[in-house]
């Protein structure tokens, strides 16, 4: 499957246009979207008028932008101008008006990108799977059986099988890199408010955008398009002042590598564990001075819950809330809805030691690697893997809710298939604003191995037989 950076150099040389490659991408679409239920809308009519569009720009030698034609999907979550954001609820009136774009989309538009529809996602992007009542399960390119996890679940079935080459996604708690880790593909949840948000999550300061990719060549590329200052985001960083992709290239020889293998308090599947363990061999034989620490946080999960819970309870305050809401979601909110301010402040003031323990620990550590999640997908319709004593999706992904707390750039990339065929994440997590570090040394990575250029089509591209089950 071709990435976004290769087509843009295929446009820019006359190989191929953007027409083509957004033909396929509604191809792939096609052919596999009812048997991922990746997109909850597509408009291949317009999509096809933005790429003619786009391959006159070309052609001209005018592109807009660095993203000039590439096949994009969108999170529904963030608002697209013209087309309805429902977010997997049926409390959401399809009336609208929808007449603004969410920032990274008007960033989309503004370079050419060709989008092409929306992308699943739970309700209010709640939990770390992706089903709802509105627009029912989203499966595993790899496994059908099993889920591609969430939030941002149907951008990363999206990506996997080529029904374009970027999706941006949203991450509260771990909602890009979780499925990208059960996918076998690449997401970064970045420093918060370097990708403006608008209008603002219920979950407040937890909620990230980020890219959704093949590579992390194409998350920097893609980051370069969806980052800069939007005065509705009260919190938006200043438009970076370099690209992304300088210095990627630049090898992890000397860095201070920090491996976890469970954060002192984590217990891994023993496949997962091994893996990840061999991709941090990778980094120490290319050069990097890897030292295995735990950075000597306990769990800050009840602090996490507080917060993300006491979200919930605000976005359903203001509805008639009955059994058409996910159970969870209302089991949570319900929970959310009991805490005190006194609670929220203490949660605060855990997530701002936190933080300032991170900070110190990077002092010494360039980046902190992790395995993203403990284990691989599990099945469909679940929100906890079978055998779970807790019905919280928090309880399986200890290795990302915290860097949504301390607001840290967090990468996860494929590093290696189960022997049940499943894929497996490499986490890197650097200091605030070090976002290039994280792709940098996810780039490294992914130059020394090739896990990354799989997909669940097969090596010869051989098309998908899945079973609805």
């Amino acid at each position: 499957m071709t990435q976004a950076t290769e087509l843009v150099d295929g446009y820019r040389n006359g190989t191929i246009s953007p027409v083509e490659a957004t033909q396929a991408a509604l191809d792939a679409i096609e052919q596999y979207d009812d048997q991922v239920n990746a997109f909850v809308l597509v408009d291949a009519e317009g999509a096809l008028a933005t790429a003619k569009e786009s391959e006159a720009r070309w052609h001209s030698g005018q592109p807009l932008g660095p993203g000039d034609g590439v096949p994009t999907s969108i999170k529904d979550a963030l608002w697209t101008k013209g087309w309805p954001t429902l977010r997997g609820s049926t409390l959401i009136d399809e009336a609208g008006p929808w007449d603004e774009d969410a920032p990274a989309v008007a960033r989309l538009r503004e370079t050419g990108a060709v989008i092409l529809g929306k992308t699943t996602t739970p309700e209010y992007s709640w939990k770390g799977v992706t089903d709802s009542s509105r627009y029912g399960v989203t499966r595993n390119p790899w496994d059908p059986s099993t889920t591609p996890g969430g939030s941002s679940g149907g951008s990363a079935a999206a990506v996997a099988l080529g029904m374009g080459a970027w999706s941006v996604g949203t991450d509260g708690g771990g909602s890009v890199r979780i499925p990208a880790a059960f996918t076998g593909t690449v997401a970064l949840k970045p420093t918060y408010g370097l990708i403006p948000l608008y209008p603002p999550s219920a979950f407040g300061t937890l909620s990230h955008g980020g890219p959704m990719t093949r590579s992390v060549r194409d998350a920097a590329a893609l980051l370069d398009v969806i980052t800069g200052y939007d005065a509705r985001d009260w919190s938006a960083m200043p438009t970076p002042a370099m690209s992304f992709l300088r210095g990627l290239d630049d090898g992890v020889a000397g860095l201070r590598i920090a491996f976890s293998s469970d954060l002192g308090i984590v217990d891994n599947d023993p496949e997962v564990e091994a893996l990840v363990r061999t991709a941090v061999g990778v980094l120490e034989a290319a050069g990097a001075e890897v030292s295995e620490v735990d950075p000597g946080f306990a769990d800050p999960v009840d602090a996490f819950h507080v917060l993300w819970w006491s979200g919930a309870a605000k976005l359903l305050s203001a509805y008639e809330v009955d059994d058409r809401v996910d159970p969870g979601l209302r089991r949570v909110a319900a929970l959310g809805a009991s805490y005190s301010a006194s609670d929220f402040l203490e949660a605060t003031t855990t997530r701002m030691e936190l933080g300032q323990l991170m900070g110190r620990f990077h002092q010494t550590y360039d980046v902190l690697v992790t395995p993203t999640l403990p284990i691989t997908a599990f099945p469909v319709g679940q929100d906890v893997p079978d055998g779970s004593t807790s019905p919280d999706w928090t309880s399986w992904t200890p290795y990302t809710y915290p860097f949504n707390l301390t607001q840290q750039p967090a990468l996860s990339v494929p590093c290696g298939f189960t022997r049940a065929g499943l894929p497996v994440g490499l986490q890197v997590v650097a200091a605030r604003h070090a976002d290039a570090l994280t792709l940098r040394v996810g780039e490294a990575y992914q130059a020394a191995t090739d896990w990354h250029l799989r997909t669940p089509t097969g090596a010869r591209g051989e098309a998908l037989s899945f079973d609805r089950r």
